[in-house]
């Protein structure tokens, strides 16, 4: 693994993340059963991913919301960082000690709702040796629209073995909140593992957390909830690739499953997905379907000029 600092403080120049980390719950966690990804990964992560450039995916979009499917876009952007074990933020002055290399994947969404728009981002942050380091350490997320916005954040607390969430909602049934959880797999840390090594996927069946995003939008309360995994190789027509496969997460009590289609060689690139469930306005099953379009390799955070607008259209940005 490539973790010398100081090397990689000279490839890899980011945007900070927030700087604090969430509030500790004072509840007792909720109980859910656990899996360990101990020794299910490689000691380092393949070359792909250390060239000190960002891998950025653009995905076709179609978002299950109301009454309807509504077309939007996605931009995926995976890039490994130096993160801050303690305070749960990027390394960027190399005077902590307590720093491990971690697999960030940053998801925007937009898609309009008859004539507002909906616009999400959700941040995760896995580290890349799970042997040392099984729990995803931090996730946040956040959703603008015309009615208002929310912001949630869950952070790893390792003394307790738990993850500490806070929620700002303009909702007044959600409103301001903290509380914590028994840590166990996260959803949206399925997308890093897939990435790192499929190996590492949960197969057994265990209560894990629905992610962020899918809370919010269903307004539903951040809690374990039992899933089956299977993973196999991909028969359908909807997602394009070379050798595909597919990996499904069912949530029974939700009447939810969530399917996520990526190459079956290194570096495990995302097809993309499609998450089934029953609108809660009007009870009817539709499916979220995200379809990637474009990808390239870029040093984005260096290409933030005018002269640069016209990078957009490889990724078929508008």
């Amino acid at each position: 693994m490539k973790t010398h600092l100081l090397s990689l403080l000279a490839l890899f120049i980011f945007f900070s993340a927030c700087n604090h980390a969430a509030a500790p719950g004072e509840d007792e966690p909720t109980n859910a059963l656990k899996v360990s990804l101990n020794g299910t990964a490689p000691d380092r992560l393949d070359d792909y991913w250390y060239q000190g450039k960002a891998e950025i995916s653009r995905y076709e979009l179609s978002q299950n919301r109301y009454k309807d499917n509504h077309p939007g876009e996605v931009v995926m952007i995976f890039v490994t960082e130096d993160f801050l074990t303690d305070k749960q933020v990027k390394n960027d002055n190399y005077t902590n000690s307590n720093s491990i290399p971690i697999l960030k994947n940053n998801i925007v969404k937009t898609f309009p709702t008859g004539i507002y728009t909906y616009n999400i981002m959700t941040s995760v942050f896995t580290p890349v040796q799970p042997d040392a380091h099984p729990m995803t350490l931090k996730v946040s997320n956040s959703s603008q629209e015309w009615c208002g916005q929310t912001y949630m954040q869950i952070n790893y607390n390792e003394r307790k073995d738990r993850y500490d969430y806070l929620l700002h909602s303009y909702f007044e049934n959600e409103a301001d909140k903290t509380g914590n959880v028994t840590a166990t797999v996260m959803e949206e840390e399925l997308f890093n593992r897939i990435r790192i090594n499929p190996a590492s996927l949960p197969a057994e069946d265990l209560d894990i957390l629905p992610s962020a995003e899918f809370t919010r939008l269903t307004h539903r309360p951040y809690a374990p909830t039992p899933a089956t995994f299977s993973l196999a190789d991909y028969q359908g027509e909807e997602f394009t690739g070379e050798n595909l496969q597919v990996y499904t997460i069912r949530y029974p009590e939700l009447n939810r499953t969530l399917e996520i289609v990526f190459e079956a060689a290194a570096p495990y690139r995302i097809a993309g997905w499609k998450d089934t469930y029953p609108s809660m306005f009007d009870k009817q099953p539709r499916s979220t379907i995200a379809k990637r379009t474009h990808s390239v390799m870029d040093a984005y955070w260096s290409h933030n000029s005018l002269a640069d607008m016209d990078k957009r259209s490889e990724l078929g940005l508008d």
